[in-house]
């Protein structure tokens, strides 16, 4: 089965007094997620907004993509497909079909 789907993340970053807030929205189609993420320019160092806006819009991403991760556990568990007992080499009975 063949399934072909698109998210859209939309990025917001403001500046303001070497403060750089970002907003990372992932919009799945049935469902968006909303991460936060803030970079601060030391008061003693150059004042670079580009490296603001990657440190804050990463940390956005970041906080987006724990939050997807732990909906995917949930929703995991949920089937009978999470964190298996004992040790083991994979956390989850979900194969990764890169290795």
């Amino acid at each position: 089965m063949t399934r072909t789907h698109e998210w859209n993340v939309h990025l917001d970053l403001s500046e303001d007094n070497g403060t750089t807030k970002a907003e990372a929205v992932l919009d799945t189609g049935s469902g968006k997620l909303t991460g936060h993420g803030v970079a601060r320019c030391n008061p003693q160092d150059v004042d670079i907004p580009t490296i603001g806006d990657e440190l804050a819009a990463s940390r956005a991403m970041k906080d987006v993509a724990g939050q997807l991760m732990r909906a995917a556990d949930h929703e995991m568990e949920a089937v009978g497909a999470g964190p298996a007992k004992g040790p083991i080499s994979k956390p989850y009975a979900w194969t990764d079909v890169t290795s």
